[in-house]
């Protein structure tokens, strides 16, 4: 059975930012949240100190409920590291670790009601964490470092891609009710289409890929008459 914290202790992570995690208290309060495996330190500066997942799950639990005991490896590495382009830590549709269901995706519109109805900090945390993740994974593998254009990465998975940029961002993606926005592949290399209910949703969307590095440009299905967005990397 893992001891509780100390009152001093409880003070601190329950005053962590609910989303980031990010610890504000002494050093020798954050060296013994650190020590005990619900905290770490931030390899770069300023060295700020974050919750780990075991650290999160304290916040969360009622006061005074044991938690469950801090994972053997891995709670000093910081929720939006990265170690080399291809080790799938912030690749949604790869498998990225996330500290409460194991396993992130973002979302692409139109998962089913379990997905759908997973929300709150945890998501929250999980989302802001993936998104933190791919902006160093474009610092590091961008030839300029710039993280104002999509990698390498994104360009081969363009449909997570898109998704984590616009649910980053606050948007919804569609549920079981059909009201958000739904990122799908279309048949040209370096495109994803976006629907969404209503033509204010399409233009908030276009407006957050844009800043997000990406070019997109509302069209309509000659068919069905149906508007979209078309959205691809920005390459410069």
């Amino acid at each position: 059975m893992t001891r509780p914290p100390t009152a001093a202790q409880r003070r601190v992570i329950d005053a962590a930012d609910p989303v980031t995690g990010r610890l504000r208290g002494t050093e020798a309060q954050l060296l013994a949240l650190v020590g005990r495996g619900l905290a770490f330190r931030h390899p770069r500066p300023p060295h700020d100190h974050f919750l780990t997942p075991a650290g999160h799950r304290i916040r969360e639990a009622a006061p005074g409920a044991p938690a469950r005991p801090a994972p053997s490896a891995g709670v000093t590495t910081p929720p939006a590291h990265v170690n080399t382009p291809s080790d799938g830590v912030c690749a949604p549709s790869a498998g990225v670790s996330a500290p409460s269901s194991g396993v992130f995706a973002a979302r692409v519109g139109g998962e089913g009601p379990e997905e759908a109805s997973a929300s709150g900090p945890a998501r929250l945390r999980e989302v802001h964490s993936a998104w933190q993740g791919l902006l160093e994974l474009r610092r590091m593998t961008n030839k300029d470092g710039a993280t104002d254009r999509p990698c390498d990465w994104e360009r081969t998975h363009l449909v997570r891609a898109a998704a984590l940029a616009l649910e980053a961002a606050g948007h919804r993606p569609a549920g079981p009710d059909g009201d958000g926005y739904r990122v799908r592949a279309t048949p040209q290399p370096e495109a994803v289409a976006v629907h969404g209910p209503d033509e204010e949703t399409l233009r908030s969307c276009a407006a957050t890929l844009e800043r997000a590095g990406w070019q997109a440009g509302a069209y309509t299905e000659p068919r069905t008459r149906v508007r979209y967005l078309l959205a691809s990397p920005r390459r410069m």
